[in-house]
């Protein structure tokens, strides 16, 4: 199997609590999360099928900072998911900060707009047959 060519990575001050919001609320699937010798979390990743986000701490030295220290969004994730109205519906009884609901797209997908706790957006979506 081919490695995938491309890996989002996403910024957190806390990286634990990233990863159990993403896999609690978004359905993603629980990856590794790795630490340093005195515990601190240093890597995380969660998937959805095939495709891997990895989970980095904010690191000033290298510029990485959480979007919660950000003025807007310079962009966000799309997520294709079975069916987005079902996800939506968990999502938001979970406690994710909704943008906009479920809406049929020109482009051909449903999708609604969603924020983790630090603000990172996420839109989830599912192609019209």
């Amino acid at each position: 199997m081919n490695p995938q060519p491309i890996i989002p990575l996403r910024v957190y001050d806390d990286m634990e609590a990233a990863q159990r919001f993403l896999v609690d609320v978004f359905g993603f699937k629980q990856g590794r999360l790795d630490r340093d010798p005195s515990g601190r979390p240093v890597h995380a990743e969660v998937s959805n099928g095939d495709s891997v986000i990895w989970i980095h701490r904010v690191d000033p030295k290298h510029g990485l900072v959480s979007a919660r220290s950000l003025p807007a969004q310079p962009g966000g994730l799309v997520v294709f998911v079975e069916d987005v109205d079902v996800h939506y519906h968990h999502a938001r009884s979970a406690g994710a900060t909704i943008d906009s609901p479920p809406t049929d797209q020109p482009y051909g997908q449903r999708e609604y707009a969603a924020r983790d706790p630090e603000g990172n957006l996420w839109y989830f979506a599912t192609r019209r047959r």
